[in-house]
């Protein structure tokens, strides 16, 4: 009887000696997890589980041992500040943004970014040579011709350019008040002729009738197609507004252009020249076209063998900036009109240079341009309005 109870006794304290190492396992293991979730600074993981009160038995001795160790390097991090995890519901502490230093661009996309605007004080002069016969006359060099800006010689030349290539930027403006309407589909078709003629890569053009009103039937595009569908939407009728429809159409088309480089801005007005509706006057028009740096050209759709005032009046737009006027003896002559417009804008010298004494006070300045030898004859705009200085 003696020895059955101590071995019961052996078993029970056996069994509540694995008891007690499983708690201290599992307490141990938990350690890093409570340290994660509460942070509590008192959590030591590095305590030892309590040792048994009674020697364990073999096969039990190497386990308790080995889940104690790995525990230190887990709880170092919990005792250095900046590595201390953050608990749940703590918002992220506040960056402060880098210290933008002066004359530094911005590192943010969204901030506007100011725009520096530099105004370059040239002029860009495009003109026409014709002997006296009215040949055009190419191959000259800069030597050949004297220049004045407002009375003085340029500060320096720039550029001179024979025959020059620039983009054409070049609209039609049709008349299509009541006077032209047995001619006016004769007009078409010489106006589209003349498309399919001058436009080549990089030109844009457009076309525009005008009675008492504006008629855009086509903005700028090289599409020659546009453009003929947009000539033949037009239909004639009504008053004329000749100067309302050619400052607008300077101001709106012209003037608004957005080039990177430099250009050529023709008008090409067909017209008998009478008016009858316009609010602004002749010279308002003009100023306006050459605000614009643009060539007017005009055809007189006046096929009768006197001229009159409509005949003069597009004579003193085309000198005044630079064109040429054209005056057909009967209706065919339209297209041959074009045909020469198309010749001399094939023709033309560039000449880029720095005027001398100039003020930014948007005055008009005078231009004169002749060449050296007399059996020639040069055609260019009057002058230009000074720029205005930036805002």
């Amino acid at each position: 009887m003696t020895r059955v109870t101590v071995i019961n006794r052996t078993n029970r304290t056996v069994g509540l000696c694995r008891s007690l190492f499983l708690f201290c396992l599992l307490t141990v293991a938990a350690l890093p997890l409570r340290a994660q979730t509460n942070a509590s600074p008192n959590a030591s993981p590095n305590a030892s589980p309590p040792a048994p009160s009674e020697p364990a038995p073999p096969p039990a001795t190497p386990a308790p041992q080995t889940p104690a160790a790995p525990q230190q390097p887990t709880a170092s991090p919990q005792t250095t500040a900046p590595a201390s995890p953050q608990q749940p519901g703590t918002p992220p502490p506040a960056q402060q943004p880098p210290t933008q230093q002066p004359g530094q661009p911005s590192s943010n996309p969204d901030q506007p970014t100011e725009t520096i605007k530099v105004q370059v004080n040239e002029v860009n002069l495009i003109f026409t040579v014709t002997d006296k016969k009215g040949k055009f006359i190419t191959g000259l060099k800069r030597e050949n011709f004297g220049l004045l800006d407002d009375g003085r010689p340029p500060l320096a030349v720039l550029r001179f350019t024979q025959q020059t290539n620039l983009p054409l930027r070049v609209g039609i403006m049709l008349d299509t008040s009541s006077s032209i309407r047995q001619r006016f589909q004769f007009e078409q078709d010489s106006a589209i002729e003349f498309f399919l003629q001058i436009l080549h890569r990089g030109d844009r053009a457009f076309i525009e009738g005008f009675d008492i009103q504006t008629d855009l039937a086509q903005d700028f595009t090289n599409n020659v197609d546009l453009l003929n569908q947009g000539i033949r939407k037009l239909r004639p009728g009504g008053g004329t507004a000749l100067f309302d429809a050619l400052y607008k159409t300077c101001k709106d088309q012209m003037l608004t252009l957005q080039e990177t480089g430099a250009v050529r801005r023709a008008l090409i007005l067909v017209s008998d020249g009478d008016d009858n509706y316009s609010r602004v006057q002749e010279s308002d028009a003009i100023k306006m076209c050459q605000r614009a740096d643009t060539i007017v050209y005009t055809i007189s759709t006046n096929i009768s063998p006197s001229k009159d005032k409509g005949d003069d009046v597009l004579r003193q737009i085309s000198e005044a900036t630079g064109g040429q006027p054209f005056y057909p003896i009967k209706l065919e002559d339209v297209a041959i009109g074009f045909r020469n417009i198309e010749e001399e804008l094939r023709s033309q010298y560039h000449l880029v240079y720095r005027p001398a004494n100039l003020k930014m006070d948007g005055s008009f300045r005078t231009i004169y341009l002749q060449a050296t030898d007399p059996r020639y004859h040069v055609r260019a705009q009057k002058g230009y309005f000074a720029p205005r200085p930036l805002q």
